[in-house]
């Protein structure tokens, strides 16, 4: 993985094309993210469009992870939580692509988001993975909690139910409760 870099994505046609490429892959081979099969390029580019006004405006970080000029994963840091909440961040959309998979790039744009995370301050991270196919291994190697599994959760991709597991981490210098 020597020649991968992690940065963070801005808004522009050509990363939201990307981003939808690799969108439309991941749902393509079963990845449970949200979306069915087949996802059109439309609803791949309106989603990655929104997200990425979301992250201009800070309410999320989109990191991409990249083999020279081609972005081989990605990962979203969810920022934008409710006034009771701004301790803790969550999560979404890791993907890697298949050409890419278990060569670490996963752990290293979770690595970068839990550090970004940490230097805005926020002392939990949470996240969702699906039960059937999803990345519990690779959480758990990282030191996230299984709070729970929910069945039926979502729709898989091709098809059918799969329950979700809820995710928690405690990161930089977590705050005490009051008792």
């Amino acid at each position: 993985m020597s020649n991968i870099e992690i940065s963070e994505l801005r808004a522009s046609s050509t990363t939201c094309e990307m981003l939808s490429g690799l969108l439309i892959e991941t749902v393509a081979n079963g990845g449970s993210v949200s979306f069915m099969h087949p996802l059109q390029p439309e609803a791949a580019g309106a989603f990655w469009s929104n997200a990425l006004a979301a992250a201009t405006r800070g309410e999320r970080m989109v990191m991409g992870a990249w083999d020279g000029e081609r972005l081989v994963g990605t990962v979203t840091l969810l920022l934008d939580c409710p006034p009771n909440q701004p301790h803790r961040a969550e999560i979404a959309k890791l993907m890697t692509r298949l050409s890419h998979r278990r060569r670490g790039v996963a752990a290293s744009l979770m690595q970068t988001a839990e550090n970004l995370a940490v230097k805005r301050g926020r002392t939990l991270l949470v996240l969702d993975t699906a039960t059937d196919g999803g990345a519990s291994t690779l959480y758990e190697r990282l030191g996230f909690t299984l709070a729970g599994e929910i069945p039926d959760y979502a729709f898989k991709p091709h098809g059918g139910l799969s329950g979700t597991r809820i995710y928690w981490k405690r990161i930089g210098e977590h705050v005490p409760t009051e008792d």
